[in-house]
């Protein structure tokens, strides 16, 4: 088995951790490769499912999202064709960790582990480039971190030894102590904890003490590492001068007033008209608890309709939670695909414990926010084949809600009078806002031919009372001045402007009728 992850250390590439999935491999004794190029993506795969099949046990391939985004030339070699027929194999005593197996599995695995580590020092994963045996500094690196370091070196005119670890655990402390061994000082990158700089330390201790190891106390702890951090490093140790200065660049760009780009919901998501009625109807004083999905983006302004969030379906049992020690009232919002992944345990919960948060499924047929994939709920599988969709209203009555109703969001009036009939409940309830994601129904329009209303705003009407952009917030609509415009080339007719603006100053284009 072969196990691929993406840490994100930047954080908004593609999510909102930055976690360092190392922690995890070391806690679970999962070996781990670190690829840095493309060509070596594809190598390590090859070699992990060898690796895997060999010992009997997963290994990881962690990426970072500079890894992840790289392209390049790949060298493929021999395609092999395996005519295997799958079978599941009785093992129990492989898989019965029940006592008294505990410990001697256990052992098993290290036995394992150490025979992976004979098979790596055989193999060429762990090199040292620019060697030199005089040298009194070196360098240790690691996945994407290796091309900075290159990089570096080259822009800073010097070469020192370099090596390029491509095995993170378990640790390969042979081929680190014979590189320390005769160094006065080694620099670690990578990326993003310094978790291979304190296995470094713990080998020095042994093979060299009077080594300066250098990391974290020059490279960053947090956000994603890029060369200039590592010149920045490379200059302090070596006291080589850098073609320009790396303090008045950043002086200079720190003086920018750049404003902050806050991810937002795409213009007449479906989502947005469900947390501007929620927060309309709740009032400022009620507590809004989130999950995972595109209803995250309910949390920045003007929304903040998303207190906080953990992990899937957590909300569900937060709002449980919070609701036995405040009279607050209590929103909690989940996803349709996270509702059937992980909130339907919590719905139980709450009818069995008694609880009475409302419960809003935010409906959009479609797990749209990592790439619109299909759930058990849109009527189709991953290969478009038709299948029976499940009822999250259903489902809703089947965990013992009595109070259920799905509605449409973008009927902003019916979804206020719902969220406050049922915030006075003493039990449970559950509003299923279904309206398809905005961004399929405008692909299936334009397939169909179908040509979409924008909508604008009547100057003449319109008492510059903003609400549609510090309310409402959708990027559609903008402001320049005083004076308030739909951008026709986002808004794909939604109409849902139309119903909150105070004025009755928005509407259908008239160029369009």
């Amino acid at each position: 088995m072969v196990i691929v992850v993406a840490d994100d250390p930047q954080g908004w590439s593609s999510t909102q951790g930055e976690e360092d999935s190392r922690f995890i491999s070391r806690l679970v004794h999962l070996p781990t490769l670190e690829p840095s190029s493309p060509q070596e993506c594809k190598d390590f795969t090859k070699l992990a499912f060898k690796l895997s099949e060999q010992l009997g046990i997963p290994i990881l391939i962690r990426l970072t999202t500079r890894v992840a985004h790289q392209g390049g030339i790949v060298k493929l070699g021999k395609i092999t064709k395996k005519d295997v027929k799958p079978k599941f194999e009785k093992e129990i005593e492989r898989f019965n960790l029940l006592p008294p197996n505990t410990v001697p599995k256990h052992k098993e695995l290290h036995k394992k582990l150490e025979k992976l580590k004979t098979l790596i020092r055989k193999s060429n994963l762990n090199i040292v480039l620019n060697s030199n045996p005089k040298a009194k500094i070196g360098i240790i690196t690691i996945g994407s971190a290796f091309n900075y370091v290159m990089d570096a070196l080259e822009d800073l005119g010097i070469k020192l030894p370099v090596l390029k670890l491509s095995v993170s655990f378990p640790i390969p402390e042979k081929i680190i102590s014979s590189f320390i061994r005769r160094l006065r000082e080694v620099l670690i990158v990578e990326e993003l904890d310094g978790i291979i700089e304190d296995e470094v330390r713990k080998i020095a201790k042994e093979v060299n003490p009077k080594i300066k190891i250098h990391g974290k106390n020059y490279l960053p702890f947090a956000g994603e590492l890029r060369e200039e951090h590592v010149i920045g490093a490379l200059t302090k140790i070596t006291k080589k001068r850098y073609r320009f200065s790396l303090k008045k660049h950043r002086e200079k760009f720190e003086k920018l007033k750049i404003p902050k780009r806050t991810p937002m919901l795409c213009p007449g998501c479906p989502h947005r008209a469900t947390f501007y009625a929620a927060k309309k109807a709740a009032g400022k004083d009620a507590i809004f608890v989130g999950d995972i999905g595109c209803l995250l983006l309910g949390m920045p302004k003007p929304l903040e309709t998303n207190n906080f969030f953990f992990s899937m379906g957590a909300s569900m049992g937060l709002a449980h939670g919070i609701k036995k020690v405040t009279n607050q009232k209590i929103i909690a919002f989940i996803g349709d695909s996270t509702f059937f992944h992980a909130g339907i345990p919590g719905l139980i919960n709450m009818t069995f414990n008694k609880s009475n948060p409302l419960i809003i499924v935010l409906d959009n047929r479609i797990t749209a926010m990592t790439g619109h994939q299909p759930h058990p709920g849109s009527g189709f599988t991953a290969t478009l084949e038709e299948t029976k969709p499940l009822s999250i209203h259903e489902i809703a009555k089947a965990c013992g809600i009595e109070n259920v109703k799905t509605l449409d969001p973008y009927n902003i009036k019916e979804m206020e009078n719902a969220i406050k009939e049922f915030l006075k409940n003493d039990k449970c309830s559950v509003i299923v806002a279904r309206r398809e994601c905005r961004l399929m129904f405008v692909r299936k329009a334009k397939r169909q031919g179908i040509k979409l209303p924008t909508f604008e705003i009547d100057q003449e009407r319109c008492k510059k009372c903003g609400i549609c952009v510090k309310e409402f917030g959708c990027p559609a609509i903008k402001r320049e001045g005083n004076v308030y415009y739909i951008d026709k080339a986002l808004c794909n007719g939604c109409g849902v402007c139309a119903q909150i603006c105070p004025n009755d100053a928005i509407r259908p284009s008239r160029l369009e009728k």
